[in-house]
C-alpha cells in the first residue's frame, strides 16, 4: 500500500510571504508619539486646520487668562487677611490711647528736680508709671502701632490736624512749631492725628517805609 505524501491543496495555493510577515515588513511603530501638527493634518479637511489651530490658540489664552486671575485672587486674600489682622484691634488700641496719655502727663507733671527732692514712696510711684508706660509702648510697637511726633516736621495733613498758628520766622511757613498732643498711627492708617501748631509766613513789609514829608509852605 502506497501512501500519498503530496501536501494539501491550501497549502499547496498559500503563498509563504503571506504567513508570518518580518518586523522589517509593518508599517509604524506602535510606540512611536504622534505630534500635534500630525493630529491636525490627519483627516482634516482643506481650511480645518487653521480653523482647530485658532481654537486651539483662543483656548490657550482663556487657560492662561484664568490662571492669573487665580493668583490675583489668591494674593488678594492674602492682602485682605493681612491687613484684617492688623487692623482688627484698632478700636480697642484707639480706646487705650487716652490711658497712655494719662500716663504721659502724670511723668511730665513732675519735673526731674522734683522727683530728686521727693519721698521714696513718690518716686516708686513714678517709677511704677513709666515701666508701666514703657511697657505699653511696647505692645503697641508689637502689633505696629506707632507713636507721631512731627515737631519740626512739614505739616501734612495725613497725619496731623493744625490747631493754630504761630509766627516764627525762624521756621520755615508750614512747619510744625508746637506738638500739643501726639499721634498714633497703625500700619499705614491713622488712629489718630497729631494735634500741632504750625508755623505761618511772616507779615509783608509796606516797601518805601515813611518817605520824605513835604516842607510845610
Amino acid at each position: 500500500m502506497m501512501i500519498d505524501t503530496r501536501k494539501p491543496a491550501a497549502d499547496q495555493d498559500a503563498d509563504p510571504r503571506e504567513a508570518d510577515p518580518r518586523p522589517d515588513d509593518r508599517e509604524g511603530d506602535p510606540g512611536e508619539a504622534i505630534s500635534v501638527d500630525d493630529l491636525l493634518r490627519a483627516g482634516t479637511e482643506p481650511g480645518r486646520e487653521a480653523s482647530l489651530r485658532n481654537e486651539v490658540a483662543e483656548l490657550k489664552d482663556r487657560l492662561l487668562r484664568a490662571m492669573a486671575d487665580t493668583e490675583n485672587l489668591r494674593r488678594r486674600a492674602e492682602r485682605e487677611k493681612a491687613e484684617a489682622t492688623l487692623y482688627a484691634a484698632s478700636n480697642f488700641a484707639r480706646d487705650l490711647l487716652s490711658v497712655a496719655d494719662n500716663m504721659a502727663r502724670a511723668l511730665e507733671a513732675m519735673p526731674e528736680k522734683a522727683r530728686e527732692r521727693a519721698d521714696e514712696a513718690t518716686r516708686s510711684l513714678l517709677a511704677g508709671i513709666d515701666l508701666t508706660y514703657r511697657e505699653l509702648m511696647q505692645v503697641f510697637e508689637r502689633y505696629n502701632i506707632r507713636r507721631v511726633e512731627p515737631l519740626g516736621e512739614r505739616f501734612d495733613p495725613n497725619f496731623h490736624q493744625a490747631m493754630f498758628e504761630v509766627p516764627d520766622p525762624e521756621a520755615a511757613p508750614g512747619t510744625v512749631v508746637q506738638v500739643v498732643q501726639p499721634g498714633y498711627r497703625i500700619g499705614e492708617r491713622v488712629l489718630r492725628p497729631a494735634l500741632v501748631g504750625v508755623a505761618k509766613a511772616a507779615p509783608r513789609q509796606e516797601p518805601g517805609g515813611n518817605g520824605a514829608g513835604r516842607s510845610p509852605g
